[in-house]
């Protein structure tokens, strides 16, 4: 018997752009495929399908055919129903036209794999539509852009929340941000962040992320001590450097080009590249010792898969856990309010690998132990306890 009706969108083109460094996939959706982009939205929709596959029998999925829906229901045997026919090509136009089509339909959620742009597609139908309640929403990590309020801290957190819902759990609901940015100006170093509106998302802070924080740190002192520390342990190895402003300082210190949102290589304090792809880190790195320096995302807590989807899976196994350097501010620490630091790469299993307790450099021969643990993946875990272990 059918207990819950399930609208289901994927967004095909979603996240192509971030393994081939292109930083989102607005307009270079075909650039990138010609740089050797492979689509992921798809896996990650099943990925949060997967942890409701038991309840199968009481869904009904209602969404759009082939790429766009259909394909990744029925293969986890999902009773499956169509309300749009996917062209050959997708665009923008035709995540907007699914969705016109599913507010049709007597839904209980609408579940989406995408990014920021398709966030921005789906607000934009909401906000024509003539009905008095708004159908509850909630995002599948899939874009290399996830600024928005709308999204589940992983694709196993989206569907944790969409388990807590079939299972009768008190699941409060609130408006959430739709966030968006000029792609252009992004990959152009320049972060341009616009709110659009609300979408109604259910309220699990466990597992649905906060609005990102903006803005460069204020305090250079501070920001100075972790690059002194970090250039101080540098030896002959290669470095990857992450995207975001404190990583940006240190090659500020250094004197070195910075890629603020791309990721760079470097050795003895040189230059090897810059703004490189998943596939050239894996080339540039192959055999040789490499460590990877890298931020969290203020507010949200991620280290891993918000914006920085060239470490891809295979090169982050290569470097191993015990060489990943994490540079954060107390000040964006204690933000967290408790919450420990989030990864997301794409592979389930590698993200249970990391958890665990890292040495967070937070000042010059300063450092707090914080634990990485995605909470949709704890087990049996008191995950209320303050993350911060210890301060040396």
């Amino acid at each position: 018997m059918i207990r819950f009706r399930l609208g289901l969108v994927i967004n095909p083109l979603a996240g192509l752009g971030g393994s081939v460094g292109l930083k989102g996939s607005d307009g270079v959706a075909q650039e990138a495929l010609a740089l050797g982009a492979e689509p992921k939205a798809a896996l990650r929709m099943m990925q949060a399908l997967e942890v409701i596959r038991d309840y199968r029998d009481d869904i009904e999925v209602v969404t759009a055919s082939g790429i766009m829906g259909e394909d990744a229901a029925k293969a986890l045997g999902f009773t499956t129903r169509v309300v749009y026919q996917t062209p050959d090509k997708t665009q923008a136009l035709d995540t907007q036209a699914v969705v016109r089509a599913l507010l049709d339909e007597p839904l209980d959620l609408l579940l989406f794999a995408g990014g920021d742009g398709t966030a921005r597609d789906i607000y934009s139908v909401f906000e024509q539509a003539t009905i008095d309640d708004k159908l509850p929403v909630l995002g599948v990590p899939a874009g290399v852009k996830i600024h928005s309020g709308v999204y589940g801290i992983t694709p196993h957190a989206s569907g944790m929340v969409v388990k807590m819902l079939l299972d009768g759990e008190l699941v409060s609901l609130m408006s959430a941000d739709v966030m968006d940015i000029d792609e252009v100006a992004f990959r152009q170093g320049t972060v341009r962040a616009k709110r659009f509106g609300e979408l109604l998302v259910p309220a699990e802070p466990r597992y649905v992320q906060a609005v990102k924080m903006g803005g460069k740190e204020v305090d250079e002192l501070v920001l100075a001590d972790i690059a002194a520390d970090v250039i101080s342990q540098m030896d002959d190895e290669l470095y990857i450097m992450g995207s975001g402003s404190t990583v940006a300082f240190v090659m500020e210190e250094l004197g070195l080009d910075n890629t603020l949102l791309g990721v760079d290589l470097i050795q003895d304090k040189n230059l090897v590249g810059s703004d490189l792809t998943a596939n050239e880190l894996l080339e540039l790195t192959q055999d040789k010792p490499t460590k990877l320096v890298i931020t969290l995302i203020g507010g949200q807590g991620h280290i891993l898969g918000r914006g920085n989807q060239q470490l891809s899976p295979e090169l982050i196994r290569r470097i191993g856990k015990d060489n990943i350097i994490i540079l954060a501010t107390k000040t964006k620490l204690k933000a967290l309010d408790g919450r420990p630091l989030i990864v997301d790469s794409g592979d389930p299993k590698l993200d249970s690998e990391l958890g665990g307790y890292y040495k967070v450099t937070t000042g010059y021969h300063d450092y707090v132990m914080y634990q990485v643990a995605n909470p949709d993946l704890l087990v049996a875990a008191d995950v209320s306890a303050n993350p911060v272990l210890m301060e040396s």
